[in-house]
């Protein structure tokens, strides 16, 4: 299972979670499809799936001067879900902190 990464909790993101209260985003592994990205949701927070948006972002290079020269490099490709969960169900990321 392990598809969710990580749950997104930037100004963005709780401005989208303010105006519709029932969707959160989840960063996810590229290979994930929308009925596993579900399934684990559920499971994890016990709560109803509704719907599910995907959006996936391409790794992108980057480089910078230092000392010791030019280091080059490449951020990693990654998956974006917004989950929209039934009316009434709630996510508290922040209970167990």
């Amino acid at each position: 299972m392990a598809f969710i990464i990580k749950p997104i909790v930037t100004e963005k993101m709780t401005k989208i979670t303010e105006k519709q209260p029932n969707r959160y985003g989840f960063i996810v592994k590229p290979e994930a499809n929308k009925l596993q990205i579900k399934k684990e949701v559920e499971a994890r927070y016990n709560v109803k799936v509704e719907d599910i948006n995907t959006l996936n972002y391409a790794g992108k290079r980057s480089a910078r001067y230092t000392k010791a020269g030019l280091i080059k490099g490449q951020k990693n490709a990654f998956k974006k879900a917004i989950v929209t969960l039934k009316a009434g169900d709630e996510i508290d990321f922040y209970s167990n902190i």
